[in-house]
C-alpha cells in the first residue's frame, strides 16, 4: 500500500498566483498587450479544476509550483543569456507534461522585443492605487 498525499488549497492558490504573475509582470515586458490577450483566449498557463485534480498530490504540486517559480525568475533577470536555456525547457516541459499550455520556447524571450519602460500595459499592477 502506497500513502500519497493530496495537494492543498494553500498550493492551489500559489499556483494561480503565479500564473497571474506571470500574465502581470512577466509577459508584458515581453509582449504587447495584444499577444497577452490571445494568450489568455489560447489558455496560456490556464488551470481549471480538472488540472488540479491531474497535479493533486503535494509532490506533482510542488513540481509545477517549483517550475513555475524557476520559469518566472529566469525571465526576470537582468539580463537573459543563453545559459539558462536548458533549465527553462526542463521546466517548460514539466508544465506541459501536467497539461498547463506554455508554448513558448526560451528564444522567443531571449530574442523577443523586451518592452520594459516603453509602454504601459493593461496587464501590470498598478503601482498604487487611490480609493475614494
Amino acid at each position: 500500500m502506497k500513502i500519497v498525499f493530496a495537494s492543498t488549497p494553500e498550493q492551489e492558490e500559489e499556483i494561480r498566483k503565479l500564473v497571474q504573475r506571470m500574465y502581470s509582470t512577466i509577459f508584458p515586458n515581453y509582449f504587447p498587450d495584444e499577444d497577452i490577450k490571445e494568450f489568455e483566449q489560447l489558455d496560456v498557463l490556464y488551470t481549471s479544476t480538472r488540472h488540479f485534480e491531474y497535479f493533486g498530490t503535494l509532490k506533482e504540486a510542488y513540481q509545477v509550483i517549483v517550475s513555475l517559480q524557476i520559469i518566472t525568475a529566469i525571465l526576470e533577470t537582468e539580463k537573459l543569456e543563453e545559459r539558462y536555456e536548458k533549465i527553462f525547457e526542463k521546466n517548460v516541459n514539466i508544465l506541459q507534461d501536467f497539461g498547463l499550455s506554455f508554448p513558448f520556447t526560451f528564444s522567443n524571450f531571449f530574442h523577443g522585443k523586451v518592452m520594459k519602460n516603453d509602454m504601459l500595459s493593461m496587464y501590470t499592477k498598478a503601482a498604487n492605487e487611490l480609493l475614494i
